[in-house]
Parts: structure tokens; sequence; C-alpha cells
């Protein structure tokens, strides 16, 4: 696991430990590949964080910050640990709370939030449902979950839309938008 791009490129990334799911290079690089340009200077909310490997890549390529929700104490101490090492902390902010409780709280509003939950447990699902009316989601702002391609199901959402869908290999990628 490592920084593809921006200015930590190529710095490696410590792992999250046993209880997480990392994102593969190839898919954090496709990520980055659909979402292009329109990273620099977003806000961005890595939901489930792990090591926080997507909130660290999208601060490299010019995010103007990110917060990074885990519970986890060795995901933290890996997030914590990678901040430093990529020399991005200072525009990041890490909440050690629960994802829903966060949801429930923040007030800011963002302009990438990616979903990347322990599989099989449908909490992508109970993820997008709770942040659905909340407003937290800018107007042109993207929210992106991590999925396994076993575990997709439509859901009825009355803030959001799915409007693309990538598998690569056993994980697949939910791209929602606003309603238009």
């Amino acid at each position: 696991m490592r920084v593809i791009s921006g200015s930590a490129k190529g710095h490696p990334l410590k792992p999250a430990g046993t209880a997480t799911r990392p994102i593969t290079d190839r898919v954090k690089e496709n990520l980055f590949n659909i979402l292009g340009a329109a990273v620099r200077d977003t806000n961005v909310l890595d939901l489930f964080a792990g090591a926080g490997s997507v909130g660290i890549e999208a601060l490299s390529r010019g995010a103007r910050a990110a917060t990074f929700v885990e519970l986890d104490r060795d995901a933290l101490r890996a997030i914590r640990a990678n901040l430093e090492t990529t020399r991005l902390a200072a525009r990041a902010t890490i909440a050690q709370l629960d994802v829903f409780k966060f949801i429930r709280h923040t007030q800011e509003q963002y302009d990438l939030i990616y979903i990347a939950p322990p599989q099989y447990r449908e909490l992508w699902a109970e993820t997008l449902k709770t942040l659905n009316g909340r407003g937290l989601l800018a107007a042109d702002g993207i929210i992106v979950a991590q999925i396994h391609p076993k575990e997709y199901k439509e859901i009825a959402l009355t803030e959001f839309e799915l409007f693309d869908q990538r598998k690569y290999g056993s994980t697949m990628l939910c791209f929602y938008r606003r309603v238009r």
C-alpha cells in the first residue's frame, strides 16, 4: 500500500491491522483516475477509514482537507503514522467515533464521501441511508461506496442517486450524487 500520486507520491502506508479491509493500489488508482482533477480543493470524508489510504491519496492530490472517521485503535494508529509520514497531517482531522454517530452530529459539507465498511454486514447501505437527508454532501459532491459485488442491492434514497458502478475483481465501487 502506497500513495500513488501527488505531493506524497511513493510514500509507503502502514496497514491498519487485521480488522480492516484495505483498498488495493489498483482500485485506488482507478478511483482517482475517475475522479481526476475534481479532487483538488475538496473537503473529503473518509468513513470506516482503515489506514486512511483514500483520504491521504486525496490530500496528496490537492484536497483542501480530509476527515478520517474510524473506531479501531490499530487503524487510528496507522492513520496517524501515515499522515505524519506523508506530511499531510496539517490538513487532516481524525474522529475516533462510530460512523453513524459522526454522521448524525456533524454539520459540515463534504465534496467527496468515501464509504469502505467491513464486508457482508450491509453497513454500506446503512451508511448511505443515514447520510440521506442530512445535507452533508455538497451540491456537486460524490459519494463512493466500496463493497464486494455480491453485496450490491438497490437502495431507496431521496437525496442521492446511483450514477456509476465499476467492478475490479472482488471490489465494486458505487458512485452516488445528489438527485438532479
